[in-house]
């Protein structure tokens, strides 16, 4: 034992030597350079976690993931939490979930509607649709680009079962006026929180990070996010039940909850009745959903670990740069249109967005053209109108499979004027300038 763990650290040193030599930053920044949007911070604990997992060869769910559940519930302040393969993923589990049989008349059935927006990222929506349930679009509001909650109750039909939107780029949307709305019609409500880690907001006077406040959030750990495990994501949820139904569809549908690696938690495995089962049938191959398979590697539960320990420091860092960006923009806002965070929140910032004013002398693509001509990376603010795009095209032919609460008049401005840069943890104040200073141009020169 006392040889293998020598071995180990062996290799440990070897790969901090590695990264200190290869990966460690020793280059300044020189206007001119490339300034990406987003990007990974990691340093040699991500690596060393990494390896350590990887010998240990444990390839599936193993003892990192269930540290980082148990880690990242925590730092949540939240009963559970569930690893998947991709915010997608998660985003995709949450919905099944509450299609689940076990939730009787609160479950969501095809052709019942759940609201929504089209200005955000498509993977929000298309679990609704993928599902057979009809996304209920509205409007979004500016300057902080989230559900316009005044067309909630207009919305609202018989046939309404939930509503699933996301806190856009870290700016959480009114929960309080969800909630409320929620509560009062018996609606599940999923925060979409892939863009929102370390978000707060005070709900009922106290402060709670987005995601925790409906009955199901969810994360992603893909690299340009708040943390990463370069894949990845996750689900949670204070209630037992549907902590149960997610796990449930994301391991092949599944009724047995045991962890990768154990038999018989339940004490029970061969002498209960299922269905039409013999009495006794074994547990671990009795499916109560018809799921998927969406684990995690432990490998990447490793990187998750170490990412954890920097969140809070990523987190303050973000905001810290969406400010320089803000105070360093604030004089132009005859022409642009900068973002303001919601009422009684805290956002952990995932990008800085601009919206050029219809009367500006420049246009958003004339503005976009010249940050990447000056390597400076940009973003639309994903879909832009996801209804627009051609995945809509069927359904927008037969005007069947969707509906509109009015008109998507900000959600059309944001496809057409808005686009957003980087204010990520490797964001310096010389690289945050420079953006600062090519938007000062375009707009100085016309």
């Amino acid at each position: 034992m006392e040889k293998e763990k020598q071995l180990k650290q062996n290799v440990f040193d070897a790969a901090i030597k590695y990264y200190n030599a290869v990966h460690k930053d020793k280059k300044g920044f020189t206007p001119g350079d490339k300034i990406v949007y987003a990007g990974r911070i990691f340093d040699e604990k991500e690596i060393v976690n990494l390896i350590d997992s990887a010998l240990d060869f444990w390839l599936t769910t193993g003892p990192y993931t269930e540290k980082f559940e148990k880690n990242f519930a925590k730092f949540l302040h939240i009963k559970y939490c569930s690893l998947t393969n991709s915010g997608s993923s998660a985003n995709l589990l949450a919905f099944m979930a509450l299609t689940s049989y076990k939730l009787g008349e609160r479950r969501i059935k095809k052709e019942d509607e759940v609201i929504t927006v089209a200005a955000g990222f498509p993977t929000t929506v298309a679990p609704i649709i993928q599902y057979g349930a009809i996304p209920v679009f509205i409007d979004v509001t500016l300057p902080t680009y989230n559900i316009d909650v005044d067309k909630l109750e207009k919305a609202y039909t018989k046939k309404t079962k939930a509503v699933m939107i996301a806190h856009t780029l870290g700016n959480p949307f009114d929960l309080k006026a969800v909630k409320d709305f929620c509560d009062k019609y018996q609606l599940w409500l999923i925060e979409d929180n892939c863009d929102a880690l370390g978000s707060q907001y005070k709900y009922n006077g106290e402060w709670k990070y987005t995601g925790t406040i409906g009955d199901i959030g969810t994360s992603s750990f893909y690299p340009p996010h708040h943390m990463t495990m370069g894949e990845g994501g996750a689900v949670y949820t204070n209630n037992t039940q549907l902590y149960r139904i997610v796990n449930s569809f994301r391991d092949w549908g599944r009724d047995c909850w045991c962890a990768s690696g154990y038999d018989n938690t339940c004490s029970k495995r061969f002498s209960q009745k299922f269905g039409e089962l013999p009495l006794g049938y074994d547990h671990k191959y009795v499916y109560s959903h018809l799921g998927f398979n969406l684990k995690i590697t432990d490998m990447q539960a490793a990187v998750g670990c170490a990412q954890l320990a920097k969140l809070p420091e990523f987190i303050e860092k973000r905001r810290e740069n969406w400010q320089t960006l803000k105070n360093e923009l604030k004089a132009l806002e005859n022409e642009l249109i900068l973002p303001e965070p919601t009422y009684n929140s805290k956002p952990s910032w995932f990008g800085f967005l601009i919206t050029v004013k219809n009367d500006a002398d420049f246009t958003r693509d004339e503005l976009v053209k010249y940050l990447e001509e000056h390597n400076i990376q940009t973003r639309m603010l994903f879909a832009g109108n996801l209804i627009k795009h051609p995945c809509f095209d069927e359904m927008r032919k037969n005007n069947k499979g969707f509906r509109i609460v009015d008109e998507l008049k900000n959600t059309d401005e944001i496809m057409n004027r808005t686009f957003w840069i980087g204010v990520y943890p490797g964001m310096t104040d010389k690289k945050l300038n420079c953006m600062a200073d090519c938007i000062k141009e375009v707009v100085k020169n016309e």
